[in-house]
C-alpha cells in the first residue's frame, strides 16, 4: 500500500512545500548562474523513469553551456568545463535542487535509485533493467548513501534492485537520514 499510494501522496505535499520553500535560493542561484556563465539556468537531460519511460530531468546547470560537445557526458573532480558556481553547487548538491518539479511531475521520486541515461541500459541484462526500473527513480537513493561517487556498476546495481524489491517507510526515512548525513560531509 505505501510502495502504490501513500508514497507518491508524500512526494508531491513535500516536493510541494519544499519548491516554495526554496523559490528564493531558486531565484538567487539563478542569478549566480546567469552572471558566471552564458547559457541556461537548467541542464535538463534525458533519464530513465518507472516502466523505462523516459523524461527530462531538471538540474542546475553546472558546466559552460555546450559542456557536451566540448567532452561528452563524463565529467570528473577537476573538469574545467565546470563553472565558478557549478563547483559549489555539486559540492553541496545544491544543483539537484530542482528535482523537486521531476517529484511534482511525478517523474520522479524523493527517495529511489538515481535516474539513468538510457546507455546505462548496456550495464544490465534485460532483466535487471525491467527489475530496475520498476519504481520512480529518487532524488536521493540508497547507492548514493552508502558510496556516492565511489560506486562501481555493480554495487549500484545491487542497492538499487535491493531498494526495489524492499521499498517501505522505514527504509526511505533511513535513507533520508544517511543523505542528510552525506550531504553535511559535501560531495567533490
Amino acid at each position: 500500500m505505501y510502495k502504490l499510494l501513500f508514497k507518491r501522496l508524500i512526494d508531491f505535499i513535500v516536493s510541494f512545500i519544499l519548491f516554495i520553500l526554496l523559490l528564493v535560493p531558486f531565484i538567487v542561484i539563478s542569478i549566480l548562474i546567469k552572471l558566471d556563465s552564458k547559457g541556461n539556468v537548467f541542464y535538463r537531460q534525458v533519464r530513465v523513469g518507472q516502466n523505462c519511460k523516459e523524461f527530462k530531468i531538471f538540474k542546475f546547470r553546472t558546466m559552460v553551456s555546450n559542456a557536451d560537445q566540448i567532452g561528452g557526458y563524463i565529467t570528473s573532480k577537476n573538469d574545467s568545463r565546470i563553472t565558478k558556481i557549478g563547483q559549489f553547487l555539486r559540492k553541496t548538491s545544491l544543483d539537484e535542487l530542482p528535482q523537486v518539479i521531476n517529484v511534482i511531475l511525478g517523474d520522479m521520486s524523493l527517495i529511489g535509485p538515481r535516474p539513468d541515461v538510457p546507455t546505462q541500459k548496456i550495464n544490465y541484462t534485460l532483466n535487471e533493467w525491467t527489475k530496475r526500473h520498476i519504481t520512480r527513480p529518487g532524488i536521493s537513493g540508497l547507492a548514493q548513501c552508502r558510496n556516492r561517487h565511489n560506486i562501481t556498476n555493480s554495487g549500484r546495481k545491487k542497492y538499487d534492485l535491493f531498494y526495489n524489491k524492499k521499498v517501505n517507510l522505514i527504509l526511505d526515512i533511513k535513507i533520508v537520514l544517511w543523505t542528510l548525513k552525506v550531504l553535511k560531509k559535501g560531495s567533490f
